[in-house]
């Protein structure tokens, strides 16, 4: 794997485990990150190319910034305003801004629900 994705929490990381491959390393901040925790990050992440999925609050803006310093090249990506965080933010809507993100190779999409009756049932 040639990415990392560093989340706030738990909760986060469980959310995005859903649309994301199982080998794509998810790392959380535990909250607000103090200097040991920002190291442990850059020695976790290594290499890898970083991105920031936060919440699109103050908290999330802080910690965000924080991030950004400690890896200046890693790409963001955020919640929309109103979603409760990332662990409520619905699945349609992390896979968009993981295809944004340019991410579609990691993402592991939900079936298509098959429609219930066919065009040559009707005819």
């Amino acid at each position: 794997m040639d990415i990392a994705i560093i989340v706030e929490g738990k909760n986060d990381r469980s959310r995005l485990r859903r649309v994301l491959k199982g080998e794509v390393p998810i790392y959380c901040t535990f909250g607000t990150p103090g200097t040991d925790r920002l190291e442990k990050l850059r020695r976790e992440v290594g290499d890898k190319q970083p991105y920031l999925f936060t919440d699109n609050d103050s908290s999330g803006k802080r910690i965000r910034g924080m991030l950004r310093d400690a890896f200046p090249d890693a790409e963001h990506i955020h919640t929309r305003r109103g979603y409760h965080g990332v662990e409520k933010t619905p699945e349609d809507y992390l896979i968009e801004q993981l295809e944004k993100a340019g991410l579609e190779a990691y993402i592991v999409y939900p079936p298509q629900d098959p429609a219930p009756w066919k065009k040559e049932d009707f005819t």
